[in-house]
Order: structure tokens, then sequence, then C-alpha cells
């Protein structure tokens, strides 16, 4: 039964894995969706905020982004819910400020996207929530959602690595 549960589960893409969690003072950001955590042990770990993607810094809302991130994390204690790394040794992970889900916070607030491309890593509810908070965001024309026409961070990446390289 056990073994149909989790193949079950596996075909509807859901994860029977349980998150890591991680309890630590955000002490740095690189900008609008990834931070640095101390934790009791003294030691520094680079949280990638899952499930959204923030302008970068030389684009435009990357430095607004950033802020809104710093004034909702730095110097708190946070709770990482993590559940891997990226290929640059990040964790992969909703952070939690007093039972306060950031990530959500920062599409909410206009200062990120609902990062689609790894919505399937997302629980339902998560997916269903980033996605409404996009869409509020928009609507409401708040943050980087005031420009006419932002240009999302993965395109941004794109345009860049194809004029440093010359290929598409």
């Amino acid at each position: 039964m056990r073994i149909g549960l989790a193949i079950l589960s596996l075909l509807a893409g859901v994860s029977l894995a349980q998150a890591d969690t991680l309890v630590g003072e955000v002490v740095g950001l690189a900008d609008g969706d990834t931070v640095t955590v101390l934790d009791a042990q003294k030691t520094q770990h680079k949280i990638r905020l899952a499930g959204i993607d923030a302008p970068e810094k030389g684009m435009p809302w990357g430095q607004k982004s950033k802020e809104a991130l710093s004034d909702r994390v730095y110097r708190r204690t946070v709770t990482v819910e993590w559940h891997k790394q990226d290929r640059y040794g990040r964790l992969i992970g909703k952070i939690l400020v007093d039972g306060q889900d950031a990530n959500l916070a920062q599409v909410a607030d206009g200062m990120a996207w609902h990062y689609k491309e790894y919505a399937q890593e997302q629980t339902a509810d998560d997916r269903a929530r980033y996605a409404q908070a996009e869409l509020d965001a928009r609507n409401a024309r708040r943050g980087l959602w005031a420009e006419p026409d932002p240009i999302p961070p993965w395109a941004w990446r794109k345009m860049k690595r194809e004029a440093r390289t010359g290929e598409p």
C-alpha cells in the first residue's frame, strides 16, 4: 500500500519528503531573493528564496526589491524551510519571519515574480498563493508592476548571457 501511495504521489507531482528547516539570523542580502543566514553554530548559509525571482542588481527595481526584503528580514530570526541546494550551493527555501512567508510578501508587494519555471517544486497551496499574489500585484500596479512592461529577471539574464557570449 505504501508503494502505491508513493507512486500515486509522484505521478501527482507531490513530494512525500518533508522540507528541512534551518533557524538563524539574516546577516546579509545579495539581492531581493538571496540572503545569508547565520545559524546557532555560527555557520553561514546562503539562501535562495524558493518560488520567486526578483530583479537583479542593475535592473529597474533591483535595489528597491533588495531594500524591501531587507526591511522584512535583515537582523531578524528566521526559519528557512528548504528542500534542495542549487548548483551554486545555496539552499532553496521559504523564509518565515514570525510565521509569515517573506517570499510570498516579496511577490505580493510587487518586488518579485512568481518563478513559474520552478513552481512544480512548491506545494500546491504555495503555488496557488504565489500565482494569486502576482496577479493581485499586477492588477494593482504595485512595485515593479507600475512599469509599463517590466522585464523578468530570467529574460534579462538571458539577454546579458547572449550579449556576453554572442550565442542565443
